[in-house]
């Protein structure tokens, strides 16, 4: 057996965790060490009796199914010892033993950015994450996510919008792509350039124990972490506090006092673990030794006025219906009372602006404005 398959068969092991894997690595010197140590040197080294069994339980026939996945196109098995193993990830004290890449495994080499947030964002949050993915993308970072709904896939098609390089860690094999509606986006990153990484070997689907051990490679991949939205109990800022221990920047969009989904990045503010953005440029200017550039396009000046207020010639009533608006979600009643419309009126109004895509109605009868340009 040589050391990329003493590496698979550790990673096929059950109840052999990367904080163990890496104890073992460092007390007998290589995978195949580990692999082919007796029983007492195991027991020596703090392995369990159930953790040997597990070990000695991965047959030949596993690892090369494993293998067989590799010879695929575009696929990669990536170890510690591996040239192309992500810098970054030597650092972590629980750094996985086998990577599974599909697409180009240099892009795991690109200083990145991790943009995370909420798989149900308000229309602003997806708004604000595919926006800042673009300028950081277009200033030469790689955009890296989850590949869930929501922000994550905002961060993805943000980054691939402006010819970006994009990084996505699953939570499942690589032969899965979950959840399946995203099965487009998995195959643009991977055409762009980019790559799917998960340290779970193939036919492993999604479960919630998986999460939380992807969530440490997004932040682990990244020099910095940015949270778009995450309620008070989010995975996100799982993720953002994994991001600290690890030593990379935490950075946090603020949002609304009303938006349940701006609490989590308020806390993160408040208690001095994130940094506050409000543009892309603010996040460039904090990561100057990782790129040693400034964006390409002028994030620092970007803003948040909409399309409708700003054009010449706009219908003064639907910009009244938009300034009345602002920026938190308001109900019917009130912008009644700030219009000084009439019902119908104000319906017949509303009703073409979420045509248009400037006005996107929310739960409890309230109605909220689209942001299309800016970072604010």
């Amino acid at each position: 057996m040589n050391e990329q398959e003493a590496h698979i068969a550790l990673s096929l092991s059950n109840g052999l965790g990367p904080q163990r894997y890496a104890d073992l690595l460092a007390r007998l010197g290589s995978a195949k060490a580990v692999v082919e140590a007796d029983h007492a040197t195991l027991c020596d080294a703090g392995l369990s009796t159930r953790a040997i069994d597990g070990l000695r339980a991965v047959d030949q026939k596993a690892i090369e199914g494993v293998l067989s996945w590799a010879d695929g196109e575009q696929r990669h098995l990536l170890t510690p010892a591996d040239e192309d193993y992500p810098a970054l990830l030597h650092d972590l004290p629980d750094a996985p033993f086998l990577l599974y890449v599909r697409g180009d495994p240099i892009a795991l080499q690109t200083p990145q950015i991790a943009i995370i947030g909420s798989r149900n964002p308000t229309s602003g949050g997806l708004h604000n994450a595919g926006q800042f993915a673009r300028h950081l993308a277009a200033g030469g970072l790689t955009v890296t996510s989850g590949l869930a709904l929501g922000v994550d896939s905002a961060a993805h098609a943000g980054a691939l919008a402006v010819s970006g390089r994009t990084v996505a860690v699953t939570g499942t094999g690589p032969d899965r792509v979950y959840p399946a509606s995203n099965r487009q986006l998995a195959g643009d990153i991977l055409e762009s350039g980019g790559a799917i990484v998960t340290e779970f070997p193939p036919g492993t689907p999604a479960r919630p124990g998986h999460f939380p051990r992807r969530n440490r490679l997004i932040s682990g991949l990244s020099a910095g972490t940015l949270v778009v939205e995450a309620g008070i109990r989010s995975g996100s800022l799982i993720t953002a506090r994994l991001a600290l221990e690890q030593g990379r920047e935490v950075f946090a969009i603020p949002g609304s006092i009303h938006n349940p989904l701006a609490r989590g990045c308020h806390s993160l503010i408040r208690d001095g673990a994130a940094k506050l953005v409000e543009t892309a440029a603010d996040i460039m200017d904090e990561l100057p030794a990782l790129l040693g550039m400034g964006l390409t396009e002028k994030a620092d000046t970007a803003t948040s006025e909409s399309a409708g207020t700003a054009a010449t010639g706009a219908d003064p009533e639907h910009a009244k219906v938009l300034d009345a608006l602002g920026h938190d979600p308001v109900p019917m009643d009130i912008l009644l009372q700030r219009t000084g419309l009439t019902a119908a009126e104000l319906s017949s109004i509303l009703l073409i602006l979420e045509l248009q895509g400037r006005v996107t109605s929310m739960p409890g009868g309230r109605y909220a404005r689209v942001w299309h340009e800016g970072l604010k």
